[in-house]
């Protein structure tokens, strides 16, 4: 993402702090310079009175840029933006609370943000923040006082226009608007001065099972992304970047950040119902404590508020006994059954390892974004990756930031000597500049692949940028027969990207936050892709039965991964009606069954079970949207696309990127023309990340073109201030 400043570890600073200290012998012993203007002086003033001219649009920019800083997407978890007439402003946070109630697969998470409006005006604020990359994003309520606000779900259009007309009448109204699928927008018209403001978001999520453990993430900060292309000359928003050729929306997408804050500070409550009983439960990157009663888990941060840098991941495994081969969870609505499915495929034998040889390619993220921790953990994770390399296998190592930088120009044998190159390479390998990821994806995909080699690739990333969407297709384009694995690193990776690259790659993704789990979590990535596949799988509805599924056509399988499906069925299933998924393994051909009960009519059992819960139809719902964009993006009518987007969004009462969450009162608050009020507050840099390091490209995370601009301006004042000093002092003197 960034050029690193310096090797010293500096403190992180705002992008809007600039200091200059220039040595006191500055100054040349010559009179060079002063004899110039002297001799020139209506030419030098002139031409010092043009240059301060043509840098007055730039300075105006950088100050803008750096006193309004961000818009409806820019910013992370725990900002509330205050909207004045030259842009937006954050106002002070009060404090975060998330509270999640998970039922057997499915998480219900509310997370309550409070601000306070601390000054004599009225205030317009925009709250920008990050959720999980498949949130089902259903309800919103805005707090005020005593009283709230719910929020209903129309088309984008005609929401926007309902909240500015409610704006212009100083009402109390917000909105609810998605940008990406893993970050959000809400905007609270007319604040009063004194007021505090809760926003409060709920969503629901699917949970991820996987080598035998559930899990889920809460992202409560973002990795400032890289937007590659050419700047367009109008913008959406007011963030440091302007709109590019590639992300047309990058300026709503681009955050100001610090390394410290009194405030981004976090509570955590979690209500876990199973529905089987564990083994363990922990949280890897924040302390846990963990209270049981009746086989029902209550989780509270050890401290009572931590500060919100770092992603955090709770993961629980049931005992062995229980662990679950077969789930089914189910929801009707409008006399239509929605399911859940989960069915586990067996187990491989450990003889039964991948023999065929492979060309590794390994493809490492060496931009600013990555510098520090994030480095360290990248280049342990290749490391270990080269360790598990076999005398048959062919690899190559790829490294990329702003250019690509590739080890060998074509894959070599495992030998010695190789691995000793690549050692000395992945060890030199240091964190700066862009993310220009298409590059090293481009010299990956299109190199000739060997048919005697199964090309795998191992993708180590942040993924902070901004055009993921180009990014799938070039990875849908050119992976032929091979297979793309992402490792998401660091304290807040962009887990849109890292899942979404991994599926149109036809691999599997891994996340790694912590160096303390490279090793166990590498191997298990290496174990996946050295077990057979379940190819070919299948999914056979009853006969009686028309279902709407997704996936509508099921991925391969790597070793400990589950068959999962969201599925909407026409009529009520019969007691002896079950649904049939089959696939093909090194074993020869697996298949497993799930008798489809009646919803409402529960099969006692831990190992296969079936249980109503509610929200299954959301996020049906929500896969459905998410399928519908992979057709857009594969050439299917974007029009066609809306369209069923937006009725499937309007049904479920979803935010989509078509869909919003819109909230009017009816009685007018503010009385006509009050001013508003100007505040900010910065965001938190994710944990183990350098300002330094991030905000010194141009091109990455910064308004640094216009602050350099500035600079030289103040350094051509400086000098005219030089020059009349110098004029009176021999004036004097005369």
């Amino acid at each position: 993402m960034a050029r690193q400043n310096s090797k010293r570890n500096k403190p992180a600073a705002s992008r809007n702090a600039t200091h200059w200290h220039p040595p006191s012998t500055a100054l040349p012993a010559t009179n060079t310079l002063p004899r110039l203007f002297r001799r020139q002086s209506r030419w030098a003033w002139h031409a010092l009175l043009l240059l301060v001219l043509s840098f007055q649009p730039a300075l105006l920019r950088a100050q803008t840029s750096a006193q309004e800083a961000v818009d409806p997407g820019q910013v992370q978890s725990g900002s509330l933006l205050l909207r004045m007439a030259n842009g937006y402003y954050a106002a002070t946070a009060l404090d975060t609370n998330v509270t999640m109630r998970i039922n057997g697969l499915v998480a219900r998470v509310s997370v309550r943000q409070a601000f306070a409006n601390t000054g004599s005006e009225w205030a317009e604020g925009v709250y920008v923040f990050p959720l999980p990359d498949k949130a089902a994003v259903d309800q919103m309520r805005l707090h005020i006082g005593e009283r709230f606000i719910e929020g209903e779900i129309r088309e984008k259009e005609q929401a926007r226009k309902e909240y500015e007309q409610a704006r212009a009448a100083g009402k109390k109204a917000s909105l609810v608007e998605q940008q990406r699928p893993n970050l959000f927008t809400t905007s609270v018209a007319n604040i009063a001065p004194g007021e505090t403001v809760v926003v409060e978001i709920e969503y629901l999520e699917d949970l991820r099972y996987t080598d035998g453990l559930f899990s889920l993430r809460f992202p409560m900060t973002l990795t400032p992304r890289y937007m590659p292309g050419a700047p367009l000359p109008d913008r959406q928003g007011s963030g440091w970047s302007a709109d590019t050729s590639k992300v047309d929306d990058a300026s709503l997408i681009s955050p100001p950040m610090v390394g410290h804050s009194a405030h981004h500070r976090m509570t955590l409550e979690i209500d876990l119902n199973a529905g089987m009983p564990l083994d363990l439960i922990a949280s890897r990157y924040h302390p846990v404590t963990v209270t049981e009663n009746q086989g029902r888990y209550r989780i509270d941060l050890t401290d009572t508020t931590v500060p919100m840098d770092h992603d955090f991941e709770l993961t629980w495994k049931p005992v062995a006994l229980a662990a679950p081969r077969a789930l089914a969870f189910t929801e009707t609505v409008d006399d239509e059954p929605y399911y859940l499915l989960m069915v586990m495929p067996p187990a491989a034998s450990n003889d039964q390892a991948l023999l065929m040889p492979r060309e590794m390619i390994f493809i490492i993220d060496t931009s600013g974004s990555m510098h520090g921790t994030s480095l360290a953990q990248a280049k342990k994770a290749l490391q270990r990756a080269l360790q598990g390399l076999r005398p048959i296998d062919r690899f190559n190592v790829v490294a990329f930031n702003s250019r690509t930088t590739p080890l060998f120009t074509e894959s070599q044998p495992v030998d010695t000597r190789t691995l000793e190159l690549a050692g000395q390479f992945v060890g030199a390998l240091q964190a700066e500049g862009g993310t220009e990821m298409r590059g090293a994806l481009e010299f990956s995909l299109q190199r000739a692949a060997s048919e005697s080699h199964l090309r795998q690739m191992i993708f180590i990333t942040d993924g902070a940028v901004g055009n993921e969407e180009e990014l799938f297709s070039l990875i849908e384009r050119g992976l032929g027969q091979g297979r793309l694995f992402t490792v998401g690193i660091g304290s807040a990776p962009n887990s849109w990207f890292m899942r979404k690259a991994a599926e149109v790659g036809r691999g599997t993704f891994t996340m790694i936050s912590a160096l303390n789990e490279v090793g166990e979590k590498m191997d298990r990535l290496f174990s996946k892709i050295e077990q057979p596949q379940v190819t070919n799988i299948e999914v056979a509805w009853p006969a009686s039965m028309v279902a709407s599924a997704y996936p509508s056509t099921v991925p391969d399988l790597y070793a400990n991964e589950p068959v999962i499906v969201k599925a909407r069925l026409t009529g009520t299933p019969g007691n002896s009606d079950t649904v049939r998924i089959s696939g093909n393994t090194m074993q020869g051909a697996w298949h497993d069954e799930i008798v489809l009960k009646p919803t409402g009519d529960n099969e006692a059992g831990v190992t296969r079970a079936q249980a109503n819960s509610a929200g299954i139809a959301t996020l049906w719902a929500r896969a459905r949207i998410e399928s519908l964009f992979d057709d857009a993006r594969r050439g299917r009518d974007p029009v066609e696309v809306r369209a069923e987007v937006v009725e499937t969004a309007l049904t479920h009462h979803l935010v989509s990127k078509y869909t919003s969450l819109v909230a009017v009162d009816k009685t007018p608050a503010r009385p006509a023309g009050d001013p508003l009020r100007k505040d900010q507050v910065p965001n938190l840099l994710p944990y183990g990340q350098s300002a330094n390091a991030i905000f010194g490209f141009p091109n990455t995370a910064t308004n640094a073109a216009q602050l350099m601009q500035t600079g030289c301006l103040f350094l051509l004042l400086a000098i005219t201030l030089l020059l009349l000093g110098r004029r009176q002092r021999h004036a004097a003197a005369a």
